[in-house]
C-alpha cells in the first residue's frame, strides 16, 4: 500500500466522523438481520402456513430464505468496505 506524502492526516473531527458513519453501517446491517428474518417468519407462518395448511413447511423455508437474505446484505456491505479500505 502506497502511502500519498501529499495526504493530510486526519484531523479529530474527521476520525469522529468516519466511527458515526461505522456505527450507522453496522446498526443498519444488524437491523436488516432482523427484519429480514421476521419478515420471513411472518410470511411463512401467518400467511402462507395459517391460511393453506401446510404448517410448519412454508415458515422452516421462508424464515431461512430471510436468514441468508440478511447473510447475503451483510456481506455486500462488508465486500463494500474491503474495497473501500484498499483505496
Amino acid at each position: 500500500m502506497a502511502s500519498n506524502p501529499e495526504q493530510k492526516p486526519k484531523t479529530e473531527k474527521q476520525k469522529k466522523g468516519d466511527l458515526w458513519r461505522f456505527v450507522g453501517v453496522a446498526s443498519t446491517v444488524g437491523i436488516n438481520l432482523v427484519v429480514s428474518t421476521f419478515v420471513g417468519f411472518a410470511l411463512g407462518y401467518w400467511v402462507l402456513d395459517k391460511h393453506l395448511n401446510t404448517a410448519p413447511w412454508f415458515t422452516i423455508v421462508l424464515t431461512s430464505l430471510g436468514i441468508v437474505g440478511g447473510f447475503m446484505y451483510l456481506f455486500k456491505i462488508a465486500k463494500k468496505a474491503g474495497e473501500k479500505n484498499e483505496d
